[in-house]
């Protein structure tokens, strides 16, 4: 049989232990809070095919074309207007840079900042696959301390000095994945005026920052930027569609620049009829409106969420309680092994994500993250009173 010379890039024992989970959960009889996924039944199909008709009508020869790496001049203009008026980030085109999804631009701010043995400091927990990308070009992750205020800027300001090959801080400010928390303005103001101290990059992934349904905007760290030191990237996945793949970065155009040859050289450039469709449905339709009802509805969903918890889960139990987006994470006292804990909640028919991918370093015993944007109202009350019975079961061993 071949032995096939893989390179270093690929993880060595060449498993998905994500995946695995996903594919555990999408089980049809277990409830499952395990996956990301907005809610399908918000996506604005209807509104979404009248402007694919008016694009293959006015721009078909072009949406159908080769296009220009740096993307779409159209939604390049309405992500500029966006940014500034949502986040009060000024930019110029020449800052604007369309990706295939938000995961590109992590795959491309890796492959152009981190060399092997780079420091990358990130939240504790942080987005998983985040971990992974920087992972495969060889990072040294230093995870930093946080609290319900986000990551704390004295352990930070901490690691900068004690890390002084540090090349990149990576965070999510706004309703973090996995945590839910969200960085309060303070803190920002903090981040951009280290980066520019230490000379280090920030990457500000803001996904979730629009599906706000308790609470107060708090602006980008990129607006607080005075020296080019943030760069700032986001996605049209959670308030539009995912199957777009369509995500953009917001940076010096110098970075700008660069990224966009190391694009040319993965795909050439993003979709161009999704680029079309999406910039077309921004000029014919509000926005807004259809992120509050996504909000309203994830609002929803949440309380639904915490009221189980309440009701079902064991004396002890501690979680967050997030202002918007997807997700919330449990800790549980008493669990040590929470893979293990996972494999005892699906005997009961019901599914999370473990804690232990989203650490840099040492994961953390018994915890783990819920998604409520996509389980119907009338499951989630079902679902949580399956895992309460399942981790009182755990923590009476």
């Amino acid at each position: 049989m071949t032995q096939f010379k893989y390179s270093k890039r690929v993880p060595a024992d060449g498993t998905d232990a994500v995946g695995a989970i996903l594919q555990a959960a999408a089980d049809p009889k277990i409830i499952s809070f395990a996956g990301g996924l907005p809610a399908p039944e918000l996506f604005p199909v209807k509104e979404m095919k009248a402007a694919v008709d008016k694009v293959f009508a006015e721009h078909g020869q072009e949406a159908m074309q080769y296009g220009a790496a740096k993307g779409v001049t159209a939604l390049r203009k309405a992500i500029q207007q966006h940014v500034k008026e949502k986040e009060d980030v000024d930019s110029e085109l020449d800052n604007v840079l369309v990706t295939t999804g938000s995961e590109q631009v992590l795959d491309l701010v890796g492959k152009a900042f981190v060399d092997p043995g780079d420091t990358v400091l990130v939240e504790q927990p942080t987005y998983l696959c985040a971990l992974d990308v920087f992972r495969s070009y060889g990072a040294n992750f230093v995870g930093v301390e946080m609290d319900e205020e986000g990551m704390k800027m004295d352990a930070l300001e901490k690691a900068l000095e004690a890390n002084p090959n540090t090349k990149l801080v990576y965070t999510v400010p706004n309703f973090q994945n996995p945590t839910g928390r969200t960085m309060t303005v303070e803190r920002r103001k903090k981040l951009a005026e280290l980066a520019e101290k230490y000379d280090v990059y920030v990457l500000e992934d803001n996904p979730y920052g629009e599906i706000r349904f308790a609470g107060h905007h708090v602006p980008a760290v990129k607006s607080f930027d005075k020296s080019g030191h943030v760069f700032y990237m986001s996605t049209f996945s959670k308030t539009l569609a995912p199957g777009f793949r369509l995500g953009w970065v917001v940076a010096d155009k110098n970075v700008v620049n660069k990224l966009t040859v190391l694009k040319q050289s993965a795909d050439l450039h993003t979709d161009n009829l999704a680029q079309y469709a999406v910039a077309q449905f921004l000029e014919d339709n509000d926005l807004d409106a259809h992120v509050k009802e996504i909000s309203d509805l994830y609002g929803k969903r949440k309380d639904l969420m915490l009221t189980g918890i309440e009701k079902y889960f064991p004396a002890g139990v501690k979680y967050t309680d997030p202002e918007g987006g997807m997700f919330l994470w449990v800790e549980v006292p008493g669990v040590d092994d929470t893979v293990e804990l996972f494999k005892q909640c699906l005997e009961h028919n019901v599914a999370f994500v473990p804690g232990d991918p989203f650490f840099a370093g040492k994961p953390q015993p018994g915890a783990f993250r819920l998604n409520y944007s996509n389980m119907k109202e009338d499951q989630i009350e079902v679902g949580l009173k399956r895992l309460g019975e399942a981790l009182t079961a755990a923590t009476n061993k």
